[in-house]
Formats: C-alpha cells, structure tokens, sequence
C-alpha cells in the first residue's frame, strides 16, 4: 500500500514537472517566434505601430508568461499561492479579449476607407477570422478550466491546450522572416490612407498545425501515463484542430464576411 502511494506521488510530480515544462516551451516559442518582427525592431527603434499595438503585444505575452509562472508554482509545490494567484488569469484572459477585438475592428476599419485598394476589405475580413476564432476557442477553453478548478486534471489540460491554439501567430512570424527577403514589398498605401496588410488566410494554416505538434506530445504523455488520452485532449483538441484546417472556408464565407463587417464597425 505503501509503494502504492509512493509510485501515485511520483507520477504525480512527473505530471507537474511535464506541465511546467510544457507552458516554458509555450513561452519560448512566443518570444522567439517575435524576435525578428516586433522586439529586435523595437530595441533597435525600427518598430512603427500605434500604441494598441504593443497593448497587444504586452496583454498576450502577459498570458504566457503567468500560465508559465502558474505551472511553476504547482511543479514546486505552491498549490496555496497558485490558487491565489489565478485571479489574475481571469483579468488577463478578459483583457485579451477586448484588445484582440479592438486590433480587429480597427484593421477592417482602416482598409474599408474610400479610396483602399480593391479588395483589401474583403482580405483583411478573411484574415480577422485567424484572430476572432483563435482568440474564442482560447476564451472557450479558458472559461471550461474555470469551471472545472476543483477538477485538477481537466483544468490544467484546458489551459495547456487553450495556450497551445496561441502558437500559431509566433510561429508564424518565423515563415514570414525566412520569405521576406524573397517576397515583393507591399505596395504603398494610397497618399493619406493608412497602411493595412492582408496575406491570404492560407498561410496561417501551416504554423497553426506546427503548434499542434504539442497537442500531440501531450496526447502521448497521457498515453503512457494514463494509458489513453483525456478527454480534453480528444475533444477539445479536435475541434482545435477542425478550427485550424478549415479557416480558409469559414474565412471566405458570405457569413463570416458580414460579421467581419459588423466587427470593422466598433472602432470604425
């Protein structure tokens, strides 16, 4: 019995330190993924954006690094000040929401001004699908881990995969380096207009399914220490996944278009 609890205790702690060390592989990739577009320009004074920019910036990093700092008090054994700390969460995921929408709704409202390029409206709209679906699956998982705080599996499973749905901007950043010195420049925006860039939908899919490499990875662990995946995994994960491979058809959609629409209006 008592090698029972001893082996209960050990998986236990292997669990916690795997959690760790995947939010610090999360934050990893979030900081190295906007290296070469946001904080290197930025250090070097050659980052231009408004100050809704780096709120976005500033609000999402916040995430990252207190879902790391939350599963680093756990891995130590600070379940008391977890606890206390996860408060802060909430804030931080309300305060995504608004600052995503905003980032969005001034987008669209910026390339549908008289006198845009034709057809830029109808591309940033697509686009603006990547960050409204990205950000309400994160929201959605968000609040099912509040919900479930008294069921400790099932909470921090829900917040590893609502953080792993986030990867795909960072990583992405990463292709658009390595193809920025092969890609013609955007053109210049009309005398007085600002500028707005739409890339096609399709490009997000690819770095979207690199993150998902670590939904994978943790399906694997649950493999060999529960011997099946959770159901968060199997559930939540798939519906991630069907979120990520079909953002092109939703994206296009007369539907989504008309919402977009309605989006562009808040700030416009």
């Amino acid at each position: 019995m008592a090698e029972a609890a001893l082996q209960t205790d050990a998986r236990a702690n292997v669990s916690r330190q795997f959690y760790f060390a995947m939010a610090l592989t999360c934050l990893i990739i979030a900081v190295l993924g906007f290296m070469p577009t946001y904080f290197v320009p930025m250090v070097e004074g050659k980052f231009k954006g408004p100050p809704l920019v780096h709120i976005h910036g500033l609000v999402l990093f916040a995430w990252m690094a207190f879902f790391c700092t939350q599963t680093w008090l756990v891995a130590r054994g600070k379940t008391l000040a977890h606890r206390t700390w996860g408060v802060l969460g909430v804030s931080i995921a309300t305060a995504m929401v608004f600052v995503v929408t905003a980032i969005v709704s001034l987008r669209i409202s910026q390339a549908s001004l008289p006198g845009q390029p034709e057809g830029l409206a109808h591309g940033v709209r697509a686009f603006a699908w990547v960050s409204i679906g990205g950000i309400g699956f994160f929201i959605g998982a968000f609040a099912l881990a509040i919900v479930e705080v008294r069921r400790p599996e099932t909470h921090k499973r829900l917040l590893l995969l609502a953080t792993i749905s986030l990867l795909g901007a960072p990583i992405a950043r990463w292709f658009l380096t390595l193809l920025a010195p092969s890609a013609p420049p955007p053109p210049a925006p009309p005398p007085g207009l600002p500028a707005v860039f739409a890339p096609p939908v399709f490009v997000a899919v690819p770095p979207a399914l690199i993150g998902d490499i670590l939904l994978f990875v943790a399906m694997w662990v649950d493999w060999r220490t529960r011997g099946r995946p959770h159901p968060v995994y199997l559930i939540g994960g798939g519906l991630m996944l069907l979120l990520h491979i079909t953002q092109v058809q939703v994206a296009e959609s007369p539907a989504w278009q008309a919402i977009a629409a309605a989006i562009g209006h808040i700030t416009g």
